[in-house]
Formats: structure tokens, C-alpha cells, sequence
């Protein structure tokens, strides 16, 4: 892509992220995550020299190679997406700035026994079904503070910064603010357990998503569109 083309459009989504925010509050940072999974390396390059720093990948694989490609710039990656258990040291070896998508105490036991392997930890979000879509993965709102105080204290070596959700898949503007509402509020019983990120809002609802609350965006589609 043409560096001024990606210019242009981080420059839009950080005014749009601006302008949610403020109307806010003007103390609210919120973090964007670029989200680079259908985008070229290139890209990344160009849109590191354009002053972004976070971004986030959902295959493990994808994740990888990137990691190793770009591995002299100072990146900080998130892995966003579904991680199957055969793929967890694969993952820990990228050791990835933060793991946005753990959705269930399976699988925080599975990442326990092998953070104990490695003598490792590992930065984490217990993602969060709000919507409960039976497409997505994550936790039930109802089950959401039980499940993130359990794995506070039998999982030492996850170390949990908060939760994560996507908004509901709909064109309804109410049911996806709802959505995010009811992450809100998870969010803000759990900051007394320490949590500190609610990573919510894409392309397509980061505005809503911000007004509601949350202070990290994962945005794709918006950066790179031609």
C-alpha cells in the first residue's frame, strides 16, 4: 500500500479514537491494537514508521512468522484470536506482550502447566461471550468475575490484565452497545482484582465501544483499506 494511503487512514481512526474518547473523558487513554492479519509485512513496516507500535495477529503461525521477520523492530504483539491447546508453546515461544482471547479454565489450565514447563508468564484477557452468540467463544457474562477470580489463584503464572469481548454480531446498534455495556461492567467489579485493560471495539464499532468504556481497540479493516 502507499505509505500515504495508510497515513491518511491511521491518521482518521486516531481522530475518530480521539474524538469517542473525549467525549468520555478526557483522562481515558485508549490503546489501538493494528490488527494485521490480512495485511503484508510492508505494511506493518510502514505503519511502524508512522509511530505504531501494538499489533495483533489471530493464528499462532501468522503470529510467528511475523515475529521472526520484523524481530529488529520493537513491537509489541497481541495474540487475538482462538488459541488451541496444541498450539500453546508455540505461542509462549513468541512471548507475546499480551494473549487477548483466553476463554474458558480449560484452557487456563492447559497455559498453567506449561508456563510452569517454562518458567514463564504470561500477560492475559479472559475474553467474554456477551452477546451469547453460539458462534463465539469466551466466557458467560454470568460466569465472567467467578471464572477470572478462579484463575487469579490457581493460575499464578497468568497474570490476568483484565477482559476482552466483541461486540454482538448484528446490525442493531442497542444490541451491540448492550454488548459492551455488560463488558463494562464486568470490567469495573474486576479492577479491584487488578484489572486494568477492557479490550473492546473493531473496525466497524470502535466510536461505540470507547463511549462504553473500553480504553483498547483492535482495528483492521479501517487502516488498510485502499
Amino acid at each position: 500500500m502507499n505509505k500515504e494511503i495508510l497515513r491518511k487512514n491511521l491518521d482518521d481512526v486516531i481522530w475518530k479514537i480521539e474524538k469517542a474518547r473525549l467525549e468520555v473523558n478526557e483522562h481515558q487513554i485508549v490503546h489501538m491494537i493494528a490488527v494485521s492479519k490480512y495485511t503484508t509485512v510492508e505494511n506493518i513496516k510502514t505503519l511502524y514508521s508512522l509511530g505504531q507500535r501494538a499489533f495483533g495477529e489471530n493464528h499462532v503461525q501468522q503470529l510467528e512468522a511475523r515475529a521472526i521477520e520484523l524481530e529488529n523492530l520493537p513491537l509489541e504483539w497481541h495474540m487475538i484470536g482462538t488459541l488451541q491447546k496444541n498450539k500453546i508453546n508455540k505461542l509462549l515461544d513468541i512471548k507475546p506482550s499480551l494473549f487477548q482471547a483466553l476463554d474458558s479454565i480449560e484452557l487456563a489450565r492447559e497455559l498453567e502447566k506449561k508456563l510452569i514447563n517454562k518458567n514463564q508468564t504470561l500477560n492475559c484477557l479472559l475474553e467474554i461471550n456477551s452477546s451469547n452468540e453460539s458462534t463465539k467463544s469466551g466466557v458467560s457474562p454470568q460466569s465472567a468475575i467467578e471464572t477470572y477470580l478462579q484463575i487469579t489463584e490457581i493460575c499464578p503464572h497468568i497474570k490476568l490484565q483484565g477482559v476482552m469481548t466483541i461486540g454482538a454480531h448484528t446490525d442493531d446498534t442497542k444490541l451491540i452497545q448492550n454488548s459492551f455495556e455488560t463488558t463494562y461492567k464486568i470490567y469495573e467489579k474486576l479492577q479491584s482484582a487488578g484489572a486494568n485493560i477492557c479490550s473492546m471495539g473493531m473496525s466497524s464499532d470502535f466510536e461505540l465501544a470507547i463511549k462504553c468504556g473500553s480504553n483498547m481497540v483492535r482495528i483492521g479493516s479501517s487502516l488498510f483499506q485502499e
